[in-house]
């Protein structure tokens, strides 16, 4: 059905094949993410009308309204981030779920500089689709915090990493540097990224090429600058970040292990509806894996260790360690599945699959905002958050009002403790 499809497709199919036409004179998929960015930050803004924003996109507009090498709970990037985006656009809600959507999309862009080296055509569009059906790019990157802001880097870094091995060029040496420092100022859970890197290059078999060329070298030398205004504030200030990070290691042998099956459960629940949809267009060429697998390219098979380090490696640390190990921590490591299960077919995929893909996405997106949006907002306006989303807004209304009733003073910030 699919190859007569494509040999005779549907008049409704047209529009969509042009698109996919698209794809390698650069038009495309710049498309599919703006279209993903736009429908989805409309989903926030009907969702979440009258309830305020999440806490943690709150926290980290506030940090970055002073600019410091570190802030008290968690690396600065999420700050300089927000700081720099209200530097450009209005201080509103609307803005506000535009970055972190804006940031799911970047790290869209960063995954398809990693796809097309791997494949060409609709195949990258597949990458993508497949992502998008996973709550990682939108539900997750919402709530623009030190774990959504991973979801752009880790992309970038991996694809840097990738170039710096294959062609172990100095500029690209410093790429890696300078992301794998960035991946650690958004989250100390990046030296997990940092580590597969490591163990990547060690396990693949141009290592020796690799480990005896300046590259490497180079990218320790770069991290290291990069990162210290960061480590000097941590010298200097007490490092009251590690103290935060180190608050979730405190578990025992039996928490730990609780925590590790329910991270490896997340992760597949994160998946399921990817997987699913991938079963059904390999079908029966399932069986084709392990060929595929022995038959994968030099690029991939380091993008293979890649993945296997961002998974492997919390586990144990968290096994010896005694850590909490929510699922959540690894959502920006996702595409490296997707990449190697898309991008690792040596078989052609018919164009009627993603075009049935990309309908489906399509149907979600739809039903999320003419659906669930409205319902959500209907749903929060009368039953209220936790945390008290409803009232921020009056509750800034009247504080700045009576503040400004006592003093001519600048309000310059207001704290308190965190919501139950």
């Amino acid at each position: 059905m699919a190859e007569r499809s494509d040999r005779a497709p549907a008049r409704w199919r047209r529009p969509f094949r042009r698109w996919l036409d698209g794809v390698e004179t650069g038009w495309a998929v710049p498309l599919l993410v703006a279209c993903f960015v736009g429908i989805w930050t409309l989903y926030l803004a009907v969702a979440y009308a009258g309830s305020g924003l999440h806490p943690d996109t709150l926290e980290a507009w506030t940090l970055g309204r002073h600019f410091a090498w570190g802030y008290p709970k968690h690396p600065p990037l999420t700050g300089w981030v927000a700081a720099s985006w209200s530097a450009i656009f209005p201080l509103t809600d609307w803005s506000l779920q535009l970055m972190a959507m804006a940031n799911a999309g970047l790290a869209l862009v960063f995954v398809d500089r990693i796809a097309r080296q791997f494949v060409r055509g609709h195949k990258r569009v597949l990458v993508l689709l497949i992502l998008m059906l996973t709550p990682a790019y939108q539900f997750h990157a919402q709530r623009f915090n030190a774990n959504a802001v991973l979801l752009a880097v880790w992309p970038l870094a991996t694809w840097c990493f990738l170039r710096a091995f294959e062609t172990r060029a100095a500029s690209w040496a410093v790429a890696v540097g300078c992301t794998t420092a960035l991946a650690m100022v958004g989250k100390y859970y990046s030296i997990f990224l940092v580590a597969s890197f490591t163990f990547a290059a060690l396990a693949h078999p141009a290592r020796r090429a690799y480990f005896t060329s300046a590259s490497p070298w180079i990218s320790v030398v770069v991290g290291l600058a990069a990162l210290s205004p960061h480590l000097h504030w941590l010298a200097t200030t007490g490092a009251s970040t590690f103290t935060y990070a180190l608050n979730h290691a405190n578990g025992t042998a039996a928490s730990s292990a609780a925590d590790v099956r329910n991270f490896l459960l997340g992760l597949l629940a994160a998946m399921s509806v990817s997987a699913v949809s991938w079963v059904l267009i390999a079908g029966t060429r399932l069986k084709q894996f392990p060929d595929d697998f022995a038959a994968m390219n030099p690029g991939l098979r380091l993008l293979f260790y890649v993945a296997v380090g961002t998974i492997a490696l919390p586990v144990l640390i968290s096994l010896v360690m005694g850590t909490d190990l929510p699922s959540l921590w690894a959502l920006q490591g996702l595409f490296l599945f997707a990449i190697l299960v898309v991008c690792g077919t040596n078989y052609s995929i018919e164009r009627f699959y993603t075009v049935n893909l990309t309908v489906v996405v399509a149907g979600v997106a739809l039903t999320a905002v003419l659906v669930a949006a409205p319902t959500h907002a209907v749903y929060r306006n009368h039953h209220g958050y936790e945390e008290g989303r409803n009232f921020y807004a009056q509750a800034a209304s009247r504080l700045t009002r009576e503040w400004r009733e006592l003093t001519d003073e600048p309000l310059a910030a207001v704290s308190g403790d965190d919501s139950p």
